[in-house]
């Protein structure tokens, strides 16, 4: 199993989220099979970065018995469900963005990143690019996982759970967009990521 986490807008590899998968990883004796790149804040550059990396990644995967399963955080969802569709891997969607385009134009402007404060400007071109990403509908739901939050104070809950239907879903009562908590939905992400593809029995 490789395990590529790919991370929200203005957020990086420090996150809560990102730090904890990275350490579960670890203590299982699996760094490195755990990747978590900064991703630019253009999309189209963003894409660039993880499309290879999730190929390679992949490759190496499958050479070793196993697959590769995207972890997709906020607009890192948006992402990782293209990058699904595209390389017919898994993916597990936290509070993932449906309508990139739609939602960050909203951020077009000048940012400061959560983690280390740099300055970073979002702009309407990189909204332009966010439409190339976009997937209508998801084409084998059973390749999907979505921890959604109704308390999400930023995206609509009914948004992804009616975009990924059919998928495994773990609908969280209250929450925030963040999944605050996530160090008790984490051990359902990394089943997700250690099963079989067309396992039921992993828990939602």
């Amino acid at each position: 199993m490789m395990l590529l986490y790919l991370h929200g807008f203005r957020s990086s590899p420090a996150s809560a989220k990102a730090r904890q998968l990275a350490q579960a990883m670890a203590e299982r004796g699996r760094r490195r099979e755990w990747a978590c790149p900064q991703l630019p804040a253009s999309p189209r550059s963003a894409m660039e970065l993880a499309e290879p990396l999730a190929r390679d990644m992949q490759r190496h995967a499958r050479a070793n018995g196993g697959e590769l399963t995207l972890v997709g955080s906020s607009l890192g969802g948006y992402y990782a469900t293209w990058l699904a569709e595209r390389l017919g891997c898994r993916a597990a969607l936290l509070n993932p963005v449906v309508h990139g385009a739609r939602d960050l134009v909203t951020q077009v402007g000048e940012h400061l990143s959560y983690h280390d404060g740099q300055p970073f400007s979002f702009t309407a071109g990189h909204v332009d690019e966010l439409r190339a990403y976009a997937v209508a509908r998801i084409t084998r739901p059973s390749r999907y996982y979505l921890l959604a939050a109704t308390g999400d104070e930023v995206l609509d809950w009914r948004e992804m759970r009616d975009h990924y239907a059919g998928a495994r879903q773990h609908i969280i009562e209250g929450g925030d967009h963040g999944i605050s908590d996530f160090e008790h939905y984490l051990p359902g992400v990394l089943a997700f990521a250690d099963a079989a593809a067309d396992d039921e029995s992993i828990p939602g």
